[in-house]
């Protein structure tokens, strides 16, 4: 896959990065870049900033807003579901550097084009010059090698982040390898994993992973496995179609297929859950939770407490949550699939429905 720089003259005409980057709404809001509310109000200082290209990104993954063959203008496009404005990216450091005591995580995320690796380093230098905010960069790993890797972590970055999405092989080539403008590698994302790991150390690396694209419970709760055993960590995102996408009719994965996913994730990470206490069917559902006392009891502590349901993201500088991501799994005006927020007796009343947990640990 070949991706073309921009010249000279269209790097000083067109606003593009590194001298524009596009924000989350969420993060303009916290910026004061624009107006707008959450429907709860909670304390959020993690800021996510996406390149931008007058040609967009070149990768054509089935299920992104963002995908070269969607229809539209790349800067009208949506990414997630969520509008991303577009801003200077020095005005963008000055109001980072004003709120600086509010933000708990910063994140570049890079998208799959010729200058995405040397615009992100000079996005880097610009923010660690002026602002102490742990910096993570979710990459484009067809941009990049080992060298580049630590370069990038010399500049600034202290985590990476890996948008794999697909868990399986087959589900990564269907939706990122064997579309039309395609060419995506599975061998070159691990690659850049396995670099990452290396450079950056345990629990520096996290990996992005989607449930609805088409792998079974069983590819997710594998991988969960496998990422724990390498002290990587998993961050859980929920499919959720963008319109006029070539999954735009993919159907979401049911609530509680995501709540269980979420709850056996936090059972695999947090109390080593024992793999032979899960079930699945020919088909790889997961059907069963082996019930015991211990586990049981870990279970019910864990739903009092809500945190598996909450958004996966990077540490602020203190292990608190620093990236939570609101809407990053559901619209705005959609009930919460991951809270950015601790939920509180309501939200939990509701997620013990949604689980169904009875059935899953019935003898």
């Amino acid at each position: 896959m070949e991706f073309p720089l921009p010249t000279a003259s269209t790097e000083e005409t067109k606003k593009i990065s590194p001298n524009y980057v596009r924000l989350s709404g969420a993060s303009a809001m916290a910026l004061r870049l624009q107006s707008g509310r959450f429907s709860r109000d909670f304390d959020f200082g993690g800021i996510n900033l996406l390149l931008n290209y007058d040609n967009g990104c070149l990768s054509d993954c089935g299920y992104c807003g963002l995908a070269r063959t969607r229809p539209g203008d790349y800067e009208d496009k949506s990414f997630i579901r969520v509008d991303w404005p577009l801003f200077e990216t020095d005005l963008v450091v000055e109001r980072m550097a004003k709120y600086a005591q509010k933000l708990t995580r910063l994140c570049i995320s890079m998208v799959t084009h010729g200058s995405a690796y040397e615009d992100t380093a000079d996005i880097t230098e610009r923010i660690a010059a002026k602002i102490k905010t742990p910096l993570s960069l979710l990459v484009a790993p067809p941009t990049l090698n080992r060298e580049r890797l630590q370069h990038l972590k010399d500049l600034g970055a202290d985590m990476i982040g890996v948008g794999l999405d697909a868990v399986s092989e087959n589900v990564f080539f269907d939706t990122r390898t064997n579309v039309p403008k395609g060419g995506l590698k599975w061998s070159n994302y691990w690659d850049i994993i396995n670099y990452s790991r290396e450079i950056y150390g345990p629990w520096k690396v996290n990996i992005h992973t989607v449930v609805g694209l088409g792998e079974t419970d069983k590819d997710l709760i594998d991988m969960f496995y496998e990422l724990k055993s390498r002290q990587i960590l998993a961050y859980l995102f929920s499919f959720n179609p963008e319109p006029d996408s070539r999954m735009g009719n993919h159907p979401k994965a049911t609530v509680r297929r995501w709540r269980r996913i979420q709850l056996v994730k936090h059972l695999i990470e947090t109390y080593d859950l024992d793999p032979r206490a899960l079930t699945f069917d020919e088909e790889g559902n997961l059907i069963k939770l082996e019930s015991t006392a211990a586990r049981t009891n870990k279970v019910l502590t864990t739903l009092d407490a809500g945190i598996p349901f909450m958004t996966n993201g990077c540490p602020g500088e203190n292990g608190e949550p620093g990236c939570t991501r609101p809407y990053g799994s559901y619209r705005p005006s959609e009930p919460y699939r991951d809270f950015p927020f601790q939920p509180v007796t309501d939200d939990l009343v509701q997620i013990r429905e949604e689980l169904d947990l009875e059935n899953l640990m019935s003898v």
